[in-house]
This record gives C-alpha cells, structure tokens and sequence, in this order.
C-alpha cells in the first residue's frame, strides 16, 4: 500500500518503505521547520582550525541566519558566541583576525575573548545595572580533525558523540594533518535534500559519472548506514588492460579505496588516496541551496600539479552532481509523481537519510503544509 503523502514516515524495512513526499522538496512551511527542527538541533562545520589556531584569532559566520562569533581564548579555549551585542544588537566584531577585545561597531561596547562585558559607554545613571548580565550569549563549539563546528541547540549531545565511528573510519586518509589547499562554491537551484539524496547512493556513477565511474569499482561499490551518518566506499580499480583514457588513478592495491562520509544533515567528507574534500550543502530557499567544497592536502603538495588535478577532477563531478539534481528538482514538482520506492541494492543510505529526516521532523509534517495539501 502506498505511503501517504502527508505522512513524513519512512518504514524501516527498506523493501517496504517510501521515499519521501515530493512536497518536502518544494513548500516554504516545510523548510522553515527544516531549518528549526534540524539545522538550529544539529553540529554544523563552520571554519578551520588555521582560522583560530592562537589566543585572540577569531572568525564571524552565519548559521541558519545566526550572526556567529568563534575566537580563541587567552587561556587557549575555543569559545562561540552569538555575534550581537547586548545593548542594541549592534555589531561585536566583523571579519577576522586577532583581538584582545571586540569593541561593537554600533555603540562601542567592549566585550572580553571569554564574552564578559568589560565596558559599557555612557551607562551611567542607568539602575538596577549589572555587566555580568550583558555578557556575550554562548553557543556550542566544539573541535574535530581540521574542522570547528557549531551548534545551536545547547543541550545538544557532544560533537564526538553525534560522530560515533566516523573519525576512526576516516582517520586512514590523515585529514588531519592536511591544509586547505583551495574553496569553491556552487549555487544550486534545488533543495539541500534533492542534493543530498544524489550523494547518498552510487546507483547513478554509470549514468552521471563516466570519469568517476572509470575509477571506482562500482560492482562493489559499499554502502553502510550508521546512526547519524553514512559511509560510502569502493576499491580503486587502478589502471585496466586496454585503457585509451588516462586514469585519475593509476595505482591499485589492496586496501586502497574512496570512501565518502556523509554526517546528518548536511556535510560531507569525500575522502580519496591523495586529497581530502569538505563538503557542506546549506539550504537557502525551499527550492535554492549552496553547495561549499573545500579541498585539502599535504602542505608540501600545495604546488604540485596533482593539487590542481585532484580540484577539477571534483570540480567535474560536482558540475555532473548540479546539472542532474535541477533536473530533479524541476521533476519533484510534476503532477505526475508523489513519491518513490528505494532499490534495496543501491539506497541503503538514501533510505537511512529519509529515516533520520522523519525522526528529527517528529513523524509530522508542519501543520500549515498539511492542510494546504489535505
């Protein structure tokens, strides 16, 4: 029996299951309960390490429309704070750099590297008026690897955690040791989901992908579902007998492999013999998103041609990735299709990213989109 569209459920048996609802992908009520439900609840990768590796660097970003403050301490400890001053909402700090002070752009305000308000102008005559009332408001943070990441949710389960096995399974390929080597953005006219969906199966490599498919061994080509995230994974064929086509690639051996991390919602680390890529997707309109790849490497590859060729290598799959995910997406809003069936095969980590998506929607879709379905 056919799952019903406004039911955000998804079974979990895969050969029985749904995908989810075409309506996801489209209505503006579903994104905003995204945004809240998922991406304000869950660890977000929002700089490197490099940005704020002494006491006093500091970085300012965005999260789900946040204005963010990350800085190291003079005591060394990585704080966050929401970037708003407590007087008027004005600006503690702007770009980048290093600070033994953040003095607010609007009012002057001087706020300490641990948050503490330290000066308020012209206060005087003010009652009942405490600076340790009007500290900087705190946010989680936390470090990984080359990676600093961010949650909103206070009470939200340490990043480690939320991880589970995943630092180990990737620790072979030595990402931590790498250096950012180049940034690339891309923006996509599809929701985070649609793109998310096409990274989590290798069902489409023969059909999207015929450079990355050379290179891979899609008849074992692995997927493992894990709680929080997927891992992907398949030996390097190496060079063939017959080749006409020079291969990314050459070398094969045993233990040699690709493996792509996906971590809920949204990050992903694809992971190859001589480089490693960030990538983080983030929704910006039900049917717009931005796609950020970074791409690191051994330090002393920086100005090796394999550096360059390793970039437009992903930069083609990523370019195969965007084309095929609008084409979707324009398909999503068809009169002709509601939802799908998963291949038992080849989406087990779809499926595991619709189970995880319904749960931390709550099983319901927001109120508002159901009835203008109903």
């Amino acid at each position: 029996m056919a799952a019903s569209d406004h039911d955000v459920f998804v079974h979990s048996n895969i050969a029985r299951a749904w995908t989810l609802p075409s309506h996801l992908y489209t209505d503006p009520d579903a994104f905003e309960a995204e945004r809240e439900r998922i991406f304000r609840q869950s660890w977000q990768p929002v700089g490197h390490g490099d940005q704020a590796a002494n006491p006093g660097d500091y970085f300012t970003t965005e999260l789900v429309g946040e204005p963010l403050l990350i800085v190291r301490g003079a005591d060394g400890e990585l704080r966050g704070f929401y970037n708003v001053c407590r007087h008027r909402a004005g600006p503690p700090a702007e770009g980048c750099g290093s600070r033994k002070l953040f003095r607010c752009g609007y009012h002057g305000w001087t706020y300490g590297l641990d948050g503490s308000l330290i000066s308020a102008t012209e206060i005087e005559g003010v009652e009942g008026f405490r600076p340790e009332d009007f500290s900087l408001v705190p946010v989680r943070v936390e470090e990984w690897s080359n990676l600093i990441f961010v949650n909103l949710d206070a009470d939200a389960r340490p990043l480690r955690e939320a991880l589970g096995e995943l630092p180990k399974q990737a620790g072979k390929f030595q990402f931590e040791g790498m250096k950012r080597f180049e940034r690339r953005s891309y923006e996509m006219n599809c929701n985070w989901k649609t793109y998310v969906d096409n990274y989590l199966e290798g069902y489409h490599l023969p059909s999207v992908h015929p450079g990355l498919n050379r290179e891979l061994d899609y008849n074992a080509y692995t997927v493992e579902p894990h709680r929080g995230y997927v891992r992907q994974f398949s030996p390097i064929r190496g060079a063939q007998p017959g080749d006409t086509t020079p291969r990314r690639f050459a070398e094969t051996r045993d233990g040699l492999t690709t493996d792509y991390f996906w971590a809920f919602p949204n990050w992903m680390l694809n992971c190859y013999p001589d480089n490693v890529s960030l990538n983080i997707v983030l929704p910006l309109a039900p049917e717009r998103s931005l796609a950020i790849f970074e791409w690191y490497l051994p330090e002393k590859e920086h100005n090796s041609p394999a550096a360059r060729a390793s970039v437009e290598f992903s930069d083609q799959i990523q370019v195969e990735d965007v084309g095929i995910c609008e084409t979707v997406q324009k398909n999503l809003r068809s009169r002709s299709y509601s939802r799908g069936r998963f291949s038992v095969k080849q989406e087990k980590g779809v499926h595991a990213f619709h189970r995880m998506y319904a749960e931390a929607m709550g099983g319901n879709l927001p109120l508002s989109t159901a009835r203008k379905r109903s």
